[in-house]
Order: C-alpha cells, then structure tokens, then sequence
C-alpha cells in the first residue's frame, strides 16, 4: 500500500488539496508525561526537582528567583503562579516556552519522542 505524503496545507505532492489527518492530541500528551521530567531538564535546564515537580524561572518572563513556576511531573500541569499562566500536559508547556501553537508545539512534541502525530 503506498502512503500518501501531504504538505501542511493538506496536499498531496502534486498540489491536489486532500482531506489531512487530524493531530493526535491526547496521544502525544499521554505518551509525554512519563518523560515530563526529562522534557523540563531540556527546555528548562536551570531548574531542579523538588518531590514531584520541576521548579524553574519562567523564561517567558524576568524572573530572577525560582519559585512561582513549575510543572508537576506526574500529571504534567504547570503553572507560573506569579502570572496565572497554566496548562494541563507538555504540550501546552512547549506551546507556552516557544511560542508555539498547539499544533506546531504537539508536532514538536511527537518528533522529540518518535511518535505519528496524526490520527490514521
């Protein structure tokens, strides 16, 4: 069976619009959260455990002391409770840190951990 390689506007290779596969959310942010706590030492490497969170300063915003941001790395909710920024799962988190839409942040998400982002 040949598989059909689409563009991000959803074409095939000879520009024919085609229906695109709808991104895996929830299967991206449940196969992130084991890796929760390796995610944060790469995207945020001046931080440091505390129980089950990683607490670090928000590079979002001038924040000189560690305390107000951090993420839990069971569930993999996070918050800057010094802005009232939250999110519920690594991806929010890599939206969040980059700059990204959720999309582009679950694409990202899903290469670092080798997994299909799409729903087939």
């Amino acid at each position: 069976m040949s598989r059909m390689h689409r563009n991000e506007a959803g074409q095939d290779l000879n520009g024919t619009k085609q229906r695109a596969f709808p991104i895996a959310f929830g299967r991206i942010a449940e196969a992130a959260r084991p890796y929760a706590e390796i995610l944060c030492r790469r995207w945020l490497p001046d931080g440091h455990r505390e129980t089950n969170e990683w607490v670090a300063r928000n590079p979002r915003r001038i924040d000189h002391r560690l305390g107000s941001f951090k993420i839990n790395l069971t569930t993999a909710r996070w918050g800057d409770f010094a802005t009232g920024d939250t999110g519920g799962d690594m991806i929010s988190l890599a939206a969040y840190l980059f700059n990204l839409t959720q999309r582009n942040a679950a694409l990202e998400t899903a290469e670092m951990l080798g997994i299909d982002p799409y729903e087939r």
